[in-house]
Order: C-alpha cells, then structure tokens, then sequence
C-alpha cells in the first residue's frame, strides 16, 4: 500500500492543525499512523486524540517536542507505555482501561519528569463514582495521596488543584495509601487449601476432636465461672453423675 493510500485509510483530511495544536478526534484509529509524527511530531506542542480505538501510543516517538497529551475515552490499559516526553506537563487519560495505578505512575516517572497535570477520570485506577457507586470521597482521597507521593510535582490530579494540605499527607502517608484490588471468586478459591490440611481451632482437648472415635475425656479447664447466675449441678439428675 503506497503513502496515499495510507494516509486516506487514517482520515488524514481529518487532521486538524492550529498553531502547534494538532487534533485527530474521533477518527476511529487504532493505533498512531506514521504519517502523523512525520508531519507534525516537531511542530506539535499538543496533540488531542480522544474518541478514538487506540491502544497503544507507541506512534508518539517522533513527537520529542509535546507539552500537552490528550487521549480521553481510547482503549489504552495496563500496558500502556509512552516515549520519553521530557516537556510534557499535562496528561488527560479520562475514560480509558486503566486499572494498575502503580505501574502507571512508576512508568510516568521515568518518562514525564516534568508532569505537572494528570487526570485519570473514568478508570478503574481512580476510584470514584464514575467507576463505581461503590466508591466514596475517602477512597478518592486515599488514591489522590497515594499518587501524590509518587509524582511529587503535580499541581493538578484529575478536576481539583493539589493542595499544600495533600502534598503533606502524601509525603507522610502516601506510600501506604495504595488500593489493592480485591481477589475475584475463582482467585480466592483457588487459594484455599484443602479441608484435610486445614486445622480449624477448637476449645476441646486433642483426643475429642475426632468424631469417628469420640469419647469422653477429662481433663482440667483453666477457666472457672463464679458469677451470681452459676447454677452449679441444679440440673443434672443423679443418673447423670
């Protein structure tokens, strides 16, 4: 397939390029077509991709000069990687398939250093209502520390300004702030060992706990019950004892 051809099956005519703001929403891509970072990689300083297929952002590599990404509502997930962008200070992933906040953050640390704006609104990794209505304003803020204390120059996390408040608890208590995801069903099952090889706890002595062999055993009891309501051998009839 020649470049013509290419760049007509990627919408190109649907490219729209302002300035050093170039936007290509909406246009169904799945991944970054080459013609794109050969055209605009040096002139882009934003670059807008939202409502697209995309699952991965390999196709950034030429864009060395990008200050602003937006890739809201696209199909990226944990294994989202991007280039080294050393001039980016915003990052919009709203409405992806993001769920491993740690991985995230670790790999924007090595290739954001100078983030200043992120917003994961929409992602499981962001707990809130927009995920679940399961989620409150605590586990919300317990995220919000927890990414503070791993990207420690944000000023902006999703939709509110980073709080001198917030940077000190994050400092503080950030790093134990992390959510961990619940196992599902078939995890937690497969974690359970057998019945056999399980000893649950009992208060009887070891040579009553078979029921096959049950027999009487006596033996002493380090507990004695002496309050106003003991009622003593009242109820056992002699052909009891």
């Amino acid at each position: 397939m020649n470049c013509h051809l290419t760049a007509m099956a990627y919408n190109e005519s649907m490219v729209v390029v302002n300035g050093s703001q170039v936007s290509c929403i909406g246009l169904d891509w799945e991944d970054i077509p080459d013609f794109l970072g050969a055209k605009y990689g040096e002139l882009a300083r934003r670059l807008d991709l939202s409502f697209n297929q995309l699952r991965s952002l390999t196709g950034l590599k030429a864009f060395s000069q990008l200050e602003e990404l937006i890739v809201d509502n696209n199909l990226l997930g944990n294994d989202l990687r991007l280039p080294r962008l050393p001039r980016l200070h915003t990052l919009t992933l709203n409405k992806n398939q993001i769920s491993d906040i740690e991985a995230l953050l670790e790999h924007l640390v090595e290739v954001t250093p100078a983030l200043e704006y992120l917003s994961l609104l929409g992602n499981e990794a962001c707990p809130n209502q927009l995920v679940s209505m399961d989620k409150d304003e605590d586990d919300y803020q317990r995220y919000r520390y927890f990414v503070l204390h791993k990207l420690t120059n944000l000023k902006f996390l999703d939709t509110r300004r980073v709080t001198q408040w917030e940077r000190s608890e994050a400092e503080a208590r950030g790093a134990f702030m992390k959510v961990v995801k619940p196992k599902n069903d078939q995890d937690a099952a497969s974690d359970l060992r057998p019945e056999s090889a399980t000893t649950l706890y009992t208060p009887l002595p070891r040579g009553s706990r078979d029921a096959r062999n049950h027999k009487g055993v006596f033996t002493k009891c380090r507990y004695v019950y002496y309050g106003k309501h003991s009622e003593g051998n009242r109820f056992i009839r002699n052909d009891q004892l």
